[in-house]
């Protein structure tokens, strides 16, 4: 068993943290939310002052924060400090730009590093169910296997630094898309007296079938787990849909990618979001989706 340092206690790394306890290894922990701190020592980590007091010591480093200027703070603090060979993964999902510089600050201390970025949500996260998309080295890859297979049930190696935040903003860009789809099409079936129990039966079994449909139904009835039927409580929340398909526009304009669906998605969850509902989870798109109608 390792030990395991683990920075930024949140929705996701706390549920994360935990299930490496589970797994039988040393946690250390440290956030700076008083409340993340709290829930993760209830489940068993040890909490450090600081962030580099909780890598003291560590054979791992898994950092789990809001953006690319956090990760990149938090590595330029931490790697000086680490022990010889220590093992960073960083499962946030940033820029890809941003990625590959926090591997390039490991790789000029000769430290093995993994971008890790997860898709799953927090009921992945607590069910250990994750999918981790990951970009590194081999070896690193094949040291970071291992720690991730406890907190998620799909392990992707897709390439090399910065290939695993790649694959996560290319997903997202489609299950962003794709969910407004599912709204728009509920939506309409709606105004035309269609219910949503026979939509979703012909949809769920021909070729309007995908993952936005038949996992996250964004209605209530059809799919009795997601979060339509508990009053659009995230879930995946809308504000990190927009976060990420931010993340897929600014990647387009900086390869030179044509991505107009996913510019459209980005101005209707931007909309969503500014009308205060960021925090409702991002099926709740469905609602702004009627409200423009009935303008």
């Amino acid at each position: 068993m390792a030990n395991i340092a683990f920075i930024g206690l949140g929705n996701m790394g706390g549920p994360m943290a935990a299930n490496l306890v589970k797994a039988g290894h040393k946690v250390v922990g440290f956030d700076l939310v008083d409340a993340s701190r709290e829930a993760a020592k209830a489940a068993g980590a040890s909490i450090a002052a600081t962030a580099v007091d909780a890598v003291k010591g560590a054979d791992v480093v898994v950092t789990m924060l809001p953006a690319g200027k956090h990760v990149l703070s938090v590595w330029k603090e931490i790697v000086p400090v680490v022990a010889k060979n220590t093992l960073l993964i960083d499962c946030s999902t940033i820029d890809v730009e941003s990625a590959r510089h926090a591997h390039d600050h490991a790789t000029e201390h000769n430290l093995p590093s993994v971008d890790a970025p997860v898709s799953g949500g927090t009921g992945g996260a607590k069910g250990a169910t994750l999918t981790f998309m990951c970009g590194g080295e081999d070896f690193a890859f094949s040291l970071a296997k291992p720690i991730l297979e406890n907190m998620g049930k799909k392990i992707v190696h897709c390439g090399k630094g910065g290939a695993g935040q790649a694959a996560k903003i290319c997903n997202n860009m489609i299950l962003g898309i794709s969910m407004i789809g599912v709204c728009e099409a509920f939506a309409l079936g709606e105004k035309l007296g269609l219910s949503h129990q026979a939509l979703f039966d012909v949809a769920s079994t021909s070729s309007g079938q995908c993952w936005s449909l038949t996992t996250y139904c964004p209605v209530p009835g059809p799919v009795p787990t997601s979060p339509a039927n508990n009053d659009y409580k995230p879930g995946f929340a809308a504000a990190l849909m927009l976060k990420d398909l931010r993340l897929s526009q600014d990647a387009a304009k900086t390869s030179g990618a044509a991505t107009p669906l996913g510019a459209h998605a980005e101005s209707i969850y931007d909309a969503f979001e500014k009308a205060g509902h960021g925090g409702a989870d991002f099926s709740g798109i469905i609602h702004h989706l009627r409200q423009i109608a009935g303008k």
